[in-house]
């Protein structure tokens, strides 16, 4: 594929599970646009987020790190100014470079609201963010913040629409190349609310939902929340195919990549007492489509992760990836020049529990650190065996196998490939006890 300066534009949503999309495999036609970008373009059969929470999670996606190495292991804490990141070096080799809607990547003791210019990962030409505006905004009124903290408020429209408005206010203007980030709240649940919201008129159309298998054996909230969560998925799409037709009449779409995907995913509290924060497909596997920009189509059977995507990019846009990235370019793979070698996607989880884990093409396990305290703590030398899943006999992760003796062979294997992962990636040797759920 030539390399030239096309555009680029990230999407993404926040906590959607990867089966809400029905090129994955949902039933219920809530994504034809994002669908159709799918097939015309490349899915990645098995992407995962290397962090299963909302700013951690946005660390890797825009510095191409694991977050105890890019510094936002929890929710709170903010980018590093003097980090690299996939904007700040798309800006220095001539892109336009704009951000709108949530960011979460400034300190909390700075606000919910506007973002100081250093914790700003890069984007300097646009700029109409909320760091988290789950708490400077509802889902028909709040807040955006400018490039001078000047408030950009919106009323009486849904907050996925206004996004997409001033986005597409951004597109028409912006010269060329560009890299515009659209970062949506939805489907999250609105926190002081304590529930996910669809736009008006949309949780009726899906009173009787598809529930997805991993969610119906389990107690949560998953009965009360699956309406709004779908139908926030539903506008969203809707939003994605309105990004389209704003290229397609500037004339631009046949040279602008449409990369989709989200931070993790949700359980609904049926794996722990809230959404995520766990090791399960449904919190850490998301979806990863990349369309547009002349690139082939195909479906991409290879494991990969968050912190890919930022070499996508680069490489893409013919700009070299910086040596402390940690992720791999995804170029190569899509062209089918090359199989990606990487054997497992390695898992951090922090705020709920000190947890690790690996994901193989068969295999789940995940180890927790029993003394450490999640929100105090951004690592352990010291875990215990805490789940083990057979994917291949199990893709729903209804039985844990951690401590059983017919699989302890099975466990030892896995234990040293986390431990060595664990010492290549945080530079620290660590030690696994058995698991000791069983007798």
């Amino acid at each position: 594929m030539e390399k030239e300066k096309r555009n680029f534009i990230l999407i993404f949503s926040d906590q959607q599970r990867w089966d809400t999309v029905g090129v994955y495999g949902n039933p219920m036609d809530l994504t034809p646009n994002i669908d159709k970008l799918a097939e015309n373009g490349v899915k990645f059969e098995y992407a995962f987020t290397n962090q299963p929470v909302c700013g951690p999670a946005r660390g890797c996606l825009f510095t191409g790190k694991y977050a105890t190495n890019h510094g936002v292991w929890k929710n709170g804490y903010g980018i590093n100014p003097e980090d690299k990141t996939v904007a700040s070096i798309m800006k220095e080799n001539g892109y336009v470079t704009g951000y709108v809607g949530k960011w979460h990547l400034s300190p909390h003791q700075e606000g919910a609201g506007a973002v100081p210019e250093k914790y700003r990962g890069g984007f300097e030409d646009f700029w109409e963010v909320a760091n988290v505006p789950e708490h400077t905004s509802h889902p028909y009124e709040g807040f955006l913040y400018d490039k001078d903290g000047k408030e950009i408020e919106f009323k009486g429209i849904y907050r996925v629409d206004f996004y997409i408005e001033r986005a597409i206010e951004f597109i028409k203007k912006a010269q060329q190349p560009f890299f515009l980030t659209i970062s949506y709240l939805e489907p999250h649940q609105q926190n002081d609310w304590k529930r996910m919201v669809a736009p008006e008129g949309y949780a009726e159309k899906y009173r009787n939902p598809y529930v997805p298998p991993d969610l119906k054996f389990f107690p949560g909230d998953w009965f009360q929340q699956l309406p709004d969560y779908y139908g926030a998925v539903k506008r969203i799409d809707e939003c994605v195919g309105k990004i389209v037709e704003v290229l397609q009449e500037k004339g631009i779409f046949e040279n602008t990549v449409i990369i989709y995907t989200t931070d993790h995913g949700c359980h609904f509290k049926t794996r722990n007492t809230e959404y995520k924060r766990s090791c399960h497909e449904s919190s850490v596997r998301i979806p990863l489509i990349i369309s547009g920009g002349r690139i082939p189509s195909g479906v991409i059977k290879d494991m990969v992760c968050t912190i890919d995507i930022p070499a996508t990019i680069l490489d893409m846009a013919g700009v070299n990836i910086p040596e402390e990235f940690e992720g791999e370019s995804l170029l190569p793979v899509i062209e089918g020049k090359k199989r990606l070698e990487r054997k497992e996607i390695f898992i951090q989880i922090s705020e709920y529990m000190v947890g690790r884990a690996i994901r193989t093409e068969r295999w789940k396990y995940c180890v927790v650190a029993p003394d450490k305290s999640g929100v105090k703590d951004s690592f352990s030398e010291n875990y215990i065996e805490y789940q083990l899943y057979d994917l291949y006999s199990d893709p729903y992760e209804l039985v844990n196998l951690a401590g059983r003796e017919e699989y302890k062979e099975v466990a030892g294997y896995l234990r040293e490939r986390l431990k060595k992962k664990i010492e290549e990636v945080e530079k620290i040797k660590i030690e696994i006890e058995e698991s000791k759920l069983y007798p």
